[in-house]
């Protein structure tokens, strides 16, 4: 582990209330129940939309068919709410419940802990855009601002001192189960993919996805992760063969989390082709590309647009592609920031 890491061990072990889940655990059978939680749960968990790549007004140097899935358009606008609304229909009425996070899923988190009456509280890293924390205090929910270091820390004493249940924002099977639901809806649009695209924090998403996909039989479906150079904690873990942690910066915040989660890792090692690496610059150019078309995407979820684009996921010719923009939680002091 990078030195100064936190640590990646996760307190839902020591506190949670959540069974040890490994990689074999996570089971086709599994992925299909959380599914139908999904599809039923009272948080209004939306089956966005899939667009083909000609139907936009984006650029395309390519010549493959490519297919755009706007998870920007979900519920509370980012994906996050699929894992969250598994996992709160998996856990108590009335809990109290913190997490981390650096937006999306405490977006989420909050929006659940609210309609399911539960007592939330999110630690956001310090670098967060202060209009991100206080969407999430409308929700009444409490937020606690640190440096990225500290995370864990700050939620390991929640959970010894005050007795607050932990809920993982990536590394938590129910939360993976969850996501997975984006992967079945890739499956119904687009039967066979050649190629998934996917962004990756601390890679529940991209477990998710990879793990429907792979154990729907897409044998030969190819998945990429997709990590800013910043913060490639996913990709450093595929080198060193464990889960690894890093002093994460990036624009794209909320895939900059300080460790690649431990299940998302094993899943990610069985079941992804390779994780690939966008600059700051090349999300920034993606984030105004993707403006000026008419989609709204924050840096985090227009990642894996920028790896496309900029062709860094090999062998794309003639292929039948999926690239999954993850949200589009970003406010106009944000959008100011960014090229015309």
């Amino acid at each position: 582990m990078a030195a100064g890491a936190p640590s990646v061990r996760s307190p839902r072990r020591a506190g949670g209330c959540m069974a040890e889940v490994s990689a074999d655990g996570i089971t086709l059978d599994l992925l299909k129940e959380a599914r139908e939680t999904v599809r039923s749960s009272p948080l209004g968990v939306l089956d966005t939309p899939m667009i083909s790549w000609c139907q936009t007004a984006l650029p395309l140097s390519i010549s493959c068919n490519i297919h755009i899935k706007l998870e920007n358009m979900q519920r509370t606008g980012s994906f996050k709410i699929r894992g969250v609304a598994n996992q709160f229909a998996r856990r108590p009425r009335g809990g109290h419940f913190v997490t981390m996070s650096a937006g999306n899923y405490g977006k989420s988190f909050a929006y659940a802990s609210k309609h399911y009456g539960s007592k939330g509280k999110v630690v956001m890293p310090e670098t967060a855009p202060e209009s991100r924390s206080a969407l999430i205090k409308s929700f009444g929910v409490e937020v606690e601002r640190v440096p990225t270091s500290c995370l864990m820390n700050v939620v390991n004493r929640c959970v010894q001192e005050e007795n607050m249940t932990f809920l993982h924002s990536f590394d938590d099977a129910d939360l993976i189960a969850g996501h997975a639901s984006l992967g079945l809806e890739v499956l119904e649009a687009v039967p066979e993919p050649d190629v998934v695209v996917v962004c990756c924090g601390g890679g529940g998403l991209l477990a998710g996805v990879a793990a429907a996909i792979k154990l729907s039989g897409c044998d030969q479906t190819k998945i990429y992760g997709v990590e800013p150079d910043g913060a490639c904690t996913m990709y450093k873990s595929f080198i060193e063969k464990k889960a690894v942690g890093m002093d994460a910066k990036s624009i794209a915040s909320g895939l900059a989390p300080p460790f690649a989660g431990e299940l998302p890792y094993e899943l990610c090692r069985r079941f992804v082709e390779g994780i690939v690496l966008v600059s700051d610059e090349e999300i920034k150019a993606a984030v105004a590309t993707l403006y000026r078309a008419g989609l709204v995407v924050e840096p985090s979820g227009s990642a894996a647009f920028a790896a496309v684009v900029n062709q860094k996921i090999p062998n794309l010719e003639g292929k039948n592609v999926v690239c999954i923009l993850s949200g589009g939680n970003i406010g106009k002091d944000e959008l100011a920031h960014f090229p015309d």
